[in-house]
């Protein structure tokens, strides 16, 4: 009994030696460190998981680019107060797939990868590494990141390799790497702005946006020799140094403003508003801060960036607010959030001979489109022009009029896009701006006027910062730290018998259940708000207001104690309400989409399971079809906003979300009939490398006449089961027709559910083509013909594709995106 009483005692002193040994060592590698050794790792919960280089200029670790959105990145130390989290970035990792805020950690395995690992175990970015021996993780005094073999200290990878947006002093921009824009200042991922090296060995700018690509500097009517370039070269290679020059093997060399100072802090950046600005860092010891200063900026005239105003707009600079973006006349703006989406008109043009005299011209001065003429006539008198721009029907939307005095004649530019639009005083051209007499009259008397409406494109940043003031932390005495580690060590074991005697417990009580601890886990994870059972009671008056019924639930209207009005939804099968109950909020709490349904909150309380979401003005697909409530331009956008929401579900998002239940009931329409994909209660949530598909699912998913034929077969479930079901979607709001409703529009029942796809390919088979005959009887009568046919054409299309039988041949919910902007690229 005795000598069986010190085994215990000896366990203790061995946990506890473990204990104090392991946390002292991963200290010393995962926080006061600038290297992180195999197999540990760095933690998204833990903000002192930081890497900082051994002068202390550079720091790497988890930075926060969202809601529960983070990116590991590397940034200078100092404080920026201008910028987000008062931190000016040099490099990301994940800038396109943040990962979650929880659980989330960047691990470098005893294989030599360094991997990202988000909260659904899955990674997003990996070095692709290998090494035989030991390998470590080191954040140098550069600022380059790099993962280094310890046997032969062979960089296996590096950061300065693969930059982002910026390039510092010593970091070398190669043919293989590019520098890409953020999307907005405060939206990290790619934007539309790339600083690469072209074809021809010339380091160019290129915007490459929504719709269209285009070379903005140098000037692109330069050829190379005059812009001052060299296109025989081969190395493609251009560096920044530390005294401010920045050198490029085309020939092209900038000196910053403040050459010869010695600076670490440098920075050359391509900015999110599309310039290329050369950045240095000064101190200001009087007034205890640092200043972010421009020394060098590539496009002077900042209207000039090509997309900046997006199409049928027009760029104007005021020094007071800095770059301004309006409609011209007749147009509207076609994405309130975004200038780059540019403008649409308000009208038609009269496109026939006879009706040429209904169109005239409005006169802007010394405003210019670059770019996207139909012809350039040399010779030609101001009334031959617009003679000419008038039988060119829609052709010519307008034209640029200038004098050339170099052949001492004036030339006429005729536009078919309007892209590209600036006004500057010191421009000699006009243009003349095609638009029906109609609209003419109603812009006098003024109408040389383009009414800005006061946006500014871009914030105007101010590079003005503070000096974060860091103290030296006190020393401690030895006997101190000795005692302070005795006690953290005496803690921890108290923690771990805790532990240990908690689970016993909750294991030998055969009531539990594994499913309800893991739930409440999630539920703990999500970050939502959780509302109680009389709280939402009150909140929906009783539920008195029904609105819709969802996938096991009720949907009601409620007024929040806040005053937002939501939607809160009532899960009403016990059993199989709880399992849809915690799938949706595992779901939707990974989601962020534009065209996703936005969820607020949840109530988990007894029996009690409600959801609590966005509430959606205009209600469902399906009610609006129904009411003849959507004109063609609407069921367009609705096709191509739900297509969006899908392609996100199933590539973009953190994790492989099957949506299993895709039908005209589940996408719900906002105040303005943005669609929004809803109901994710039958969703199921995958593994990214399951490529092959999953059989995997308990029961068989959706509502008849939109489910893919691999559910009644029982072949492997991909996303390609939704893209099926999108199909259906889209015809019927072609057709006017349910999924189950034949020619004639009466119900055939469920025995035959694919009627719909059925009667609209014997239609087309009939005709012997998609003619505007055939289409007549096949679109929505509702519509009494106001469509248009090639929209028709290519929605039908899409369709068709979507609901083969065979679903490899199926697109993609990105692909069916690509096919349906196809018609706009080209309109």
């Amino acid at each position: 009994m005795g000598g069986g009483g010190g085994g215990p005692l000896l366990l203790w002193l061995l946990v506890l030696f473990l204990l104090s040994h392991c946390s002292v060592y991963k200290a010393l590698v995962t926080v006061s460190n600038n290297l992180l050794r195999e197999g540990f790792s760095l933690s998204v919960e833990k903000p002192s998981d930081v890497l900082t280089s051994s002068t202390g200029v550079f720091s790497a670790g988890f930075f926060e680019v969202g809601h529960n959105a983070y990116c590991f990145a590397i940034w200078f130390t100092e404080a920026d107060p201008s910028r987000k989290n008062n931190l000016t970035l040099i490099w990301m990792a994940n800038r396109d797939h943040p990962v979650n805020g929880r659980r989330s950690k960047l691990s470098l395995l005893k294989s030599g990868n360094l991997v990202l690992i988000d909260a659904a175990q899955s990674t997003v970015w990996s070095s692709d590494t290998a090494s035989n021996s030991e390998s470590q993780l080191q954040l140098l005094d550069s600022g380059n990141l790099v993962l280094i073999s310890q046997n032969n200290h062979d960089i296996l990878w590096q950061s300065f390799a693969a930059p982002t947006d910026t390039l510092v002093p010593g970091q070398t921009l190669s043919r293989n790497a590019k520098l890409v824009s953020s999307r907005s200042q405060s939206n990290y991922s790619s934007g539309f702005y790339i600083l690469f090296y072209d074809n021809d060995n010339v380091l160019r700018l290129l915007y490459d946006g929504h719709e269209i690509s285009s070379i903005y500097w140098p000037d692109p009517w330069l050829l190379p020799a005059f812009a001052g370039r060299s296109i025989f070269n081969d190395s493609r290679t251009a560096v920044l140094d530390s005294s401010g020059n920045f050198s490029s093997s085309d020939s092209f060399m900038i000196m910053a403003s403040d050459y010869g100072v010695n600076l670490l802090q440098r920075m050359l950046k391509v900015e999110a508003d599309g310039n290329l600005r050369l950045y240095s860092r000064k101190v200001l010891p009087w007034k205890q801060s640092s200043t972010w200063i421009v020394t060098w900026e590539a496009v002077l005239q900042p209207c000039k960036i090509h997309g900046i105003c997006g199409i049928n707009s027009l760029c104007t600079y005021v020094p007071e607010y800095g770059r301004k973006c309006s409609c011209l006349p007749g147009f509207k703006l076609i994405n309130h959030a975004d200038w780059t989406h540019g403008c649409e008109a308000n009208f038609e043009l009269p496109c026939s001979i006879s009706n040429a005299n209904q169109s005239g011209f409005l006169h802007l001065p010394r405003v210019e489109f670059y770019g996207y003429d139909y012809h350039v006539y040399n010779d030609y008198t101001l009334e031959r022009c617009k003679t000419t721009c008038l039988e060119l029907c829609d052709s010519c939307v307008g034209f640029h009029y200038k004098y050339d005095n170099v052949g001492g004649r004036y030339t006429c530019y005729v536009k078919y896009q309007l892209r590209n639009g600036y006004r500057t005083p010191g421009f000699d051209g006009d243009i003349y701006l095609k638009l029906p007499k109609s609209v003419l009259t109603s812009l006098h008397p003024a109408p040389n006027n383009v009414a800005s409406n006061n946006l500014n494109c871009f914030l105007s940043g101010n590079l003005t910062q503070h000096l974060d003031r860091r103290y030296v932390k006190k020393q401690v005495s030895g006997v101190v730290e000795f005692v302070l580690w005795f006690a953290c060590g005496v803690g921890g074991v108290e923690i771990i018998v805790i532990l240990i005697v908690w689970l016993f417990v909750i294991g030998t009580n055969e009531n539990s259940s594994l499913d309800n601890i893991q739930a409440g886990y999630l539920l703990a994870a999500t970050g939502f708000k959780k509302f109680s059972y009389l709280e939402l009671k009150k909140a929906t008056n009783g539920f008195n207001l029904e609105i819709g019924r969802g996938a096991g639930g009720i949907v009601y209207k409620a007024i929040l104690s806040d005053n937002r009005v939501a939607a809160v939804k009532k899960l009403t099968d016990t059993n199989q309400g709880e399992v849809e109950f915690y799938a949706e909020v595992s779901t939707i709490g990974t989601l962020n989409h534009m065209n996703l349904i936005e969820m607020w909150g949840y109530c988990a309380e007894g029996k009690h399971r409600l959801l609590v979401y966005e509430y959606m003005e205009h209600g469902s697909l399906a009610k609006n079809l129904a009411s003849n409530a959507l004109d063609w331009k609407m069921r367009c956008d609705i096709a191509i906003g739900t297509a969006r929401g899908l392609a996100y579900l199933h590539e973009e998002c953190l994790e492989w979300v099957l949506h299993c239940d895709v039908k005209p009931h589940n996408i719900l329409l906002g105040s303005s009939y943005e669609p929004k994909v809803a109901d994710f209660g039958l969703s199921k949530l995958l593994n990214r490398n399951e490529h092959g598909g999953n059989s995997s699912f308990s029961r068989i998913r959706g509502t008849r006449g939109y489910m893919a034929p691999e559910w009644v077969y029982n072949l492997p479930i991909t996303s390609k089961v939704d893209v099926y079901s999108y199909g259906i979607v889209l015809l019927e709001m072609v057709t006017g027709n349910g999924p189950t409703r034949g020619s004639d529009g009466e119900d055939v029942g469920e025995a035959r559910p694919k009627m719909l796809v059925t009667w609209v390919r014997e239609k087309i088979y009939a005709s012997g083509q998609l003619s505007k005959e055939c289409i007549d009887e096949i679109v929505d009568p509702m519509m009494e013909g106001n469509y248009n046919l090639r929209e028709v054409e290519i929605l039908i299309e899409v369709a068709l594709r979507c609901v083969e039988e065979d679903k490899d041949v199926r697109p993609t919910m990105s692909q069916v995106v690509e096919m349906l902007l196809s018609n706009e690229k080209h309109k």
